[in-house]
């Protein structure tokens, strides 16, 4: 299919609804105060604009008193630390291909863009892989990470077959708006550059009617169209990873849920609502002195009065002694107890709707001692939600490293064997020594393991060659490798 009419309305109408809906997980994901009181002071319900971040400031030239606390880059980063912390093992069978494909991974920072493309789809219900090349940078393929609010994607029967992606180009104004779109398909990547307005796509114009796309021009198929990419392989050069299925608004679409999606923005709100008045407390507790007239000395003509708060003798005013006109302590209290309550039973809803255990967010700790049962009871529904979100990954990253082996070897001429490779997540756990050693102990009482996988199973990322030196040493200290003394003879 070619790009879309001119003329076309843009953003997509379809793709309103969803496009509306992650800007308001985007501004929470921000933790901008900008960004979220111009989201809910200009939303079409009357029920949002009634929330904190939905008031109009009465006095907008009085310092901003609303304060945010970044509970939802939390829960999105820890989403991204419990898949991606531990870069996932990647295999293939070639050896030549596993070289090339440690070299595309370490030298490409593959763990830390999975990463930052973690902690935005738990944000925004999903994200994009691409893979792309720039011979100007590197001799190798990129895989990039796009963002759900600039794609456009086409699926057939839940998978993806193509997806448009779009970009707002500098120099663009409130009339004028140059859009780049980047459409993937089948052996195909083609580009576009239109020159419209702030809801219309408006014409096609030349790439290099625009700085930022007229350097596309030389990687262009000189036989084509002028605006297309051969890649020379079949598989789509881009993936979508949802970021947890099903989506409840909007029932049987493939595209994801955010981890705030159900609710979970009222709780920030309300999170935001007690913080901040938790701080108004402290802001009007301070101590004021409130004290007579009489007490006040002149500045001057013009100048006006005040109290010398040091001052440490006062002359003898003319207050009767029955009139408690004396010097007058006011000092609120603060409702700690009550402030860190409602807080911590906001966090531990916020953090059981977004699918995590209040200890990942930092709940339940307190520094005292517990054992590696409690531990892992305590985490349970965060390793849940993480089982969960490795399945949505595991497919599309392996799509998209397998589509780098094959551009490696078509676009770069790699002389490797392109094939799939094996993702496998680790547990994502990381248990202690003594917790390891004391496993290994109770296995090895009973009969239940050799030494060569109590190494292995010590030292997770060693070879099979530095296991069989490692557990032929342990033998031979221990002497239990050594031949039987009494040898073998019919009974």
């Amino acid at each position: 299919m070619a790009l879309p009419d001119n003329g076309a309305p843009w953003p997509p109408p379809q793709w309103a609804p969803i496009y509306a809906e992650m800007r308001v997980d985007d501004a929470w994901y921000s933790g901008d105060r900008a960004r979220l009181a111009q989201v809910y002071a200009n939303s079409p319900r009357h029920e949002e604009r009634r929330t904190l971040w939905g008031r109009r400031r009465q006095q907008p030239t009085k310092r901003e008193q609303r304060l945010h606390v970044p509970l939802p880059g939390d829960i999105a980063s820890t989403s991204a630390d419990l898949l991606f912390a531990t870069m996932p093992t990647v295999t293939v069978d070639d050896t030549a291909t596993q070289d090339r494909l440690g070299v595309l991974l370490d030298d490409g920072r593959v763990q830390q863009t999975l990463l930052g493309g973690a902690e935005q789809a738990a944000a925004l219900s999903g994200v994009f892989l691409r893979v792309t090349w720039d011979r100007d940078l590197t001799d190798r393929p990129l895989l990039t990470v796009m963002q759900p609010d600039g794609a456009v994607p086409e699926f057939r029967f839940g998978m993806l077959r193509a997806v448009t992606f779009w970009r707002e180009l500098s120099g663009s104004t409130t009339q004028t708006v140059f859009r780049h779109l980047e459409r993937h398909e089948s052996g195909s990547i083609r580009h576009g550059l239109y020159e419209g307005g702030p809801d219309n796509l408006g014409r096609a114009v030349p790439l290099t009617a625009h700085p930022d796309t007229e350097g596309l021009i030389a990687s262009l198929d000189a036989d084509g169209d002028g605006q297309t990419i051969s890649t020379g392989i079949r598989d789509l050069t881009a993936a979508y990873v949802p970021n947890m299925l099903p989506n409840r608004l909007h029932r049987g679409s493939p595209v994801g849920r955010s981890d705030y999606a159900g609710g979970v923005h009222g709780l920030f709100d309300a999170l935001d609502e007690t913080w901040t008045s938790w701080m108004r407390d402290i802001r009007l507790a301070r101590a004021r002195l409130i004290v007579p007239d009489g007490y006040l000395r002149s500045n001057g003509r013009g100048e006006g009065a005040s109290f010398d708060d040091d001052r440490e003798v006062f002359q003898q005013l003319n207050i009767p002694p029955t009139e408690g006109g004396g010097i007058t302590l006011s000092q609120f209290a603060i409702r700690v107890d009550e402030h860190r309550a409602t807080v911590e039973a906001i966090v531990r809803q916020a953090a059981q709707s977004a699918g995590y255990s209040a200890q990942s967010l930092g709940l339940d700790g307190e520094g005292q001692a517990v054992t590696a049962t409690e531990v892992d009871s305590r985490d349970q529904r965060s390793m849940v939600t993480r089982a969960k979100k490795t399945g949505y990954w595991r497919h599309p990253l392996a799509d998209m490293l397998h589509v780098m082996l094959q551009l490696d070897a078509s676009l770069f001429g790699t002389r490797i064997k392109p094939e799939r490779p094996r993702v496998e997540f680790g547990d994502g756990v990381a248990e202690s020594e003594q917790a390891t050693a004391t496993t290994l102990d109770l296995l090895a009482r009973a009969g239940a393991v050799s030494t060569a996988t109590k190494v292995k199973w010590l030292h997770p990322d060693w070879d099979d060659t530095a296991v069989k030196v490692e557990a032929a040493a342990i033998l031979a200290e221990t002497g239990a490798g050594a031949p039987d003394p009494v040898g073998t003879f019919p009974m």
